[in-house]
């Protein structure tokens, strides 16, 4: 089992030496801070088990830290190091929720006790928290990638089995049959879901841009995407566009876990997990040298192949209808009814833009109905433009609003700081954007 994390902050040096030194005996994995406010600053980095901290300190006193804690991690034990006068500020700290204090001179095998049923607790608390929200985002997982064909259940129970694992995971399968969908369904599974997810379009990287947008630069405004997602997941799509030179930088990364931002040679090490994917035959890039075998080798632990619509047509009424319900509460209509009609256009249309293509096309059929026109067939293939425009720029404006927050709403699934951040706006801005366009929420969450 992995070691535990504990923090331990302490003004006094041979303090923190002592403790350090018992403590790494003892098999912890320690990291110590002289400061408290470095040590919230690490919190989201090194995600300790356990906390130990003096209850005097200059600056950030250890009560304010436990306050600090008990805001942004309140699962997170906090064991308190007091003396003898402190008794009762450190009485009162229990009471806010620390774990446990220790009255100095403590003895240490009933320290290294505390520490470790206080990080045990803490490493069960998670356990059960993931397993309860594995256990209830089954459903979410049976939304996000629907179908009954043998197929989808075998890949979503493939999904299922391997969110916990940390091996480097290849998505292949054609353009539109959501792979980006089934590398968030790993991290939201995970054991790391609470971190970032951070998705890169490797095609769209210039040569110029690559190592910046990679791996950040040492007094830059934004962290590189590896840096992002430290703790988390990085998904690579299209990565077999990325030129050699490109190739080579990032293999070095995934042999390595160490990048180094432009404007230093410091490495920085990083904790990734890598899902890549491709809708192209890796193994003719490969003997065509496109694509290095080395990093193919090394992204190909394991691989998942998403199967095209075209051979899961039993699965396209049941999509085409949910889509349907999405783009009419988007646009504010009734789903129109499918018939004999449409149902024969769907089955017969070779979909080779797949899910993307299916969902697009149903926006057009709800589009059309709007205006009680149109049909599936000629949504597939339309003849004309079906969109209503609004006959001045104020109400083009706020329809188009209307649409772009509908369909984010619906995308993420109602979370409110994600669709902000999706539509690159304020959540204050968000919520008033709302109120005046007069959308609620709950409409567009299932």
């Amino acid at each position: 089992m992995e070691r535990f994390k504990v923090f331990v902050i302490d003004d006094d040096r041979t303090m923190r030496e002592s403790l350090s030194h018992l403590l790494e005996r003892a098999g912890f994995d320690v990291t110590v801070f002289f400061r408290g406010n470095d040590a919230v600053s690490a919190l989201a980095e090194r995600r300790p088990d356990v906390v130990l901290t003096d209850l005097r300190m200059p600056g950030l006193t250890g009560m304010d830290l436990l306050d600090h804690i008990r805001g942004e991690r309140p699962d997170l034990p906090v064991v308190l190091i007091s003396a003898h006068a402190d008794v009762p500020l450190a009485v009162e700290a229990m009471g806010k929720g620390a774990y446990n204090f220790l009255e100095k001179p403590f003895d240490p095998t009933r320290l290294i006790t505390v520490l470790k049923h206080a990080a045990e607790n803490h490493r069960l608390t998670r356990a059960n928290r993931h397993l309860r929200a594995r256990l209830s985002d089954l459903s979410g997982l049976d939304r996000v990638l629907m179908g009954a064909t043998e197929a989808m259940v075998a890949l979503r129970e493939e999904i299922l089995e391997l969110a916990g694992a940390q091996m480097p995971i290849l998505l292949t399968g054609e353009t539109g049959t959501g792979k980006e969908v089934v590398a968030r369904a790993l991290h939201d599974l995970g054991a790391a879901s609470g971190a970032c997810f951070v998705a890169v379009n490797c095609a769209a990287l210039s040569s110029g841009e690559f190592a910046r947008a990679m791996f950040g630069e040492q007094n830059g405004s934004e962290a590189g995407y590896f840096a992002r997602a430290d703790g988390g997941t990085l998904f690579l799509d299209e990565f077999d566009a990325l030129p050699a030179d490109q190739q080579s930088a990032l293999l070095r990364v995934l042999e390595t876990g160490d990048i180094v931002p432009l404007g230093t040679t410091e490495p920085r090490k990083v904790d990734v997990r890598v899902i890549s994917a491709s809708n192209n035959n890796l193994d003719i890039a490969v003997k065509e040298g496109r694509l290095r075998a080395d990093l193919f080798y090394r992204l190909n632990t394991i691989t998942l192949a998403l199967p095209p619509l075209k051979k899961r047509k039993d699965d396209i009424p049941l999509l085409f209808s949910h889509f349907l319900r999405l783009h009419a509460r988007t646009y504010e209509v009734q789903p129109p009814d499918l018939t004999t009609e449409d149902l024969a256009a769907l089955l017969s249309h070779s979909w080779p833009g797949n899910v993307r293509e299916l969902r697009h096309v149903a926006e057009r059929r709800v589009l059309a109905a709007r205006r009680g026109l149109g049909s599936v067939a000629e949504a597939i293939a339309p003849a004309g433009d079906f969109d209503d425009v609004p006959d001045t720029l104020r109400e083009a404006v706020a329809a188009f609003e209307r649409r772009m927050i509908g369909k984010a709403l619906v995308a993420h699934d109602g979370r409110m700081d994600a669709v902000a951040e999706a539509l690159g706006i304020g959540r204050r801005t968000l919520n008033e954007k709302m109120v005046k366009l007069n959308l609620d929420r709950a409409d567009f969450v299932d």
